[in-house]
């Protein structure tokens, strides 16, 4: 992933024009009264009748189970982190070691889909935080990006989604989230471009100085080798 000198100034001229706000997925307040196998015999259904009104042939072998599979798919997979339960628990733990400097956990694959079309967004996120006395589990972090992408999102609100988890469970607004990803609603429908990509970025605490910024970016331009 190659940052340059342009991108930097576009995070810096977005500022704090992230309203914190617009991080919270709309979701109706009645959205977990039906159970998961309830949530599964009405979504069966529906992708049924839209597949059989496409004019597909629901008795052929291949796309008998395609409305159950699709069901299962969305409530127990790719939109399992609408349900709080499914939240992480993300323990801290003393930083005994003083440990003072910035923490990145780059490359972290992302999987999500875009609310607009319901088509994937595939890419990579890179998180880092500066401890101010607890310090979280690698794998956590991984664990909470998991957990905002597999939901129907937009990839701003995502980004927010994780850095003010992560502050929360932390106890410190020192944590940034850069985003690049692709999008199938722009790759593959539309315009059609498969080349293009959509870098977000989300900064607190003293991620907001110019330096410290720019050492994260550099940070995760690195090139990691076994």
């Amino acid at each position: 992933m190659k940052i340059d000198r342009a991108l930097e100034e576009q995070f810096e001229e977005l500022g704090d024009n992230h309203a914190s706000s617009a991080a919270e997925t709309p979701i109706r307040d009645d959205a977990f009264e039906l159970s998961d196998d309830e949530k599964i015999a009405k979504i069966e259904a529906d992708v049924y009748n839209i597949l059989e009104t496409l004019g597909m042939d629901l008795t052929d072998d291949s796309l008998r189970g395609t409305p159950r599979r699709v069901a299962k798919m969305f409530v127990k997979e790719i939109f399992s982190g609408l349900h709080p339960d499914k939240k992480p628990n993300a323990s801290t733990f003393e930083n005994k070691y003083k440990y003072g400097e910035m923490l990145v956990e780059k490359n972290i694959t992302v999987y999500s889909t875009c609310e607009h079309h319901l088509l994937p967004i595939v890419g990579r996120a890179h998180v880092a935080y500066i401890s101010k006395g607890r310090v979280v589990g690698l794998s956590k972090m991984n664990r909470i990006v998991e957990y905002y992408a597999k939901r129907p999102q937009v990839q701003e609100r995502m980004t927010m989604q994780i850095v003010q988890e992560l502050q929360r469970v932390l106890g410190t607004q020192d944590v940034a989230c850069v985003i690049d990803a692709k999008h199938l609603c722009v790759n593959s429908r539309g315009i059609r471009d498969i080349e293009s990509s959509t870098v977000t970025a989300e900064f607190g605490g003293r991620f907001k100085e110019k330096d410290v910024r720019r050492e994260f970016l550099d940070y995760i331009k690195l090139e990691t080798e076994f």
